[in-house]
């Protein structure tokens, strides 16, 4: 199993590519000022940030009473993917409703369009990062 230290790695890396991402290719896709699309992307960067500390200790968890020390391969990383995204798309909702002023129906087709995304980005993100940094054998 992954440590705190591990996990809080694994999370930064995560939120800083993702924001480099988010900001440049949200600004230029929604047509609004890099600032503003900016501090949106801070605040969900702190919800992701804390959702997937709590996600990725509860998977951890699942993972290791359920299945043991297998590898994770294609459908439990697309699962794993998957419901971190699904669990961060209805806070999503509320928050770009309200920092852009738009409908719940627009600010939930924004979301789907970059939870889409991110689910790819999880993915291959957590891909890599597993083959950077492997989980360590227990003793």
């Amino acid at each position: 199993m992954r440590t705190l230290r591990d996990r809080i790695r694994h999370t930064l890396l995560f939120e800083v590519i993702a924001l480099g991402v988010g900001v440049v290719g949200g600004s230029w896709i929604l047509g609004r000022p890099v600032e503003i699309i900016g501090a949106l992307s801070l605040m969900f960067s702190g919800l992701a940030m804390g959702w997937n500390m709590l996600f990725n200790w509860l998977f951890d968890l699942w993972d290791q009473k359920y299945r043991g020390s297998a590898k994770r391969g294609f459908v439990i990383r697309a699962a794993h993917a998957s419901l971190f995204e699904l669990g961060m798309v209805i806070p999503g909702i509320f928050l770009v409703a309200w920092w852009l002023s738009i409908s719940y129906w627009q600010a939930f087709i924004i979301d789907i369009g970059f939870s889409a995304l991110f689910l790819f980005y999880a993915y291959g993100f957590n891909w890599a990062y597993d083959h950077v940094f492997p989980v360590p054998k227990e003793a």
